[in-house]
């Protein structure tokens, strides 16, 4: 079982940035790979960017070279540094664990389908204005 908190959302005028976190409670297994997933109304929840404990980071097209995951594996917290945001960036951010990892011969990374995840935080409000 993982118990996940987010915190850092807000608003912010277009091209500013934020630093999204989400501290993560329970079964290190449990959360070998950990995401950010955002959800607009009207819209599905899009998979933003993941990262295991290892391995390399897996991006959304549309944030790639704005937005970098990071983790505390330490402290087992999940960071999104946000820069360039755009008013399609807001959204509810949600941020995820699972024990779900992949393999593609040279190193493991992480899914960024929401199948593939079992626990969810609460999320945390971003807003872009123009």
């Amino acid at each position: 079982q993982v118990s996940l908190v987010e915190s850092g959302g807000g608003s912010v005028q277009s091209g500013g940035s934020l630093r999204l976190s989400c501290a993560a409670s329970g079964s290190t297994y449990s959360s070998r790979c950990m995401a950010w997933f955002r959800l607009d109304p009207g819209k599905e929840r899009e998979g933003v960017a993941a990262l295991g404990q290892a391995g390399s980071p897996t991006y959304a097209d549309s944030v790639k070279g704005r937005f970098s995951i990071s983790r505390d594996n330490a402290e087992n917290t999940l960071y999104l540094q946000m820069n360039s945001l755009k008013p399609e960036d807001t959204a509810m951010y949600y941020c995820a664990a699972t024990d779900v990892r992949h393999y593609n011969g040279t190193t493991f990374y992480c899914s960024t389908s929401r199948y593939e995840y079992k626990y969810w935080g609460q999320g945390t409000q971003v807003t872009v204005s123009s």
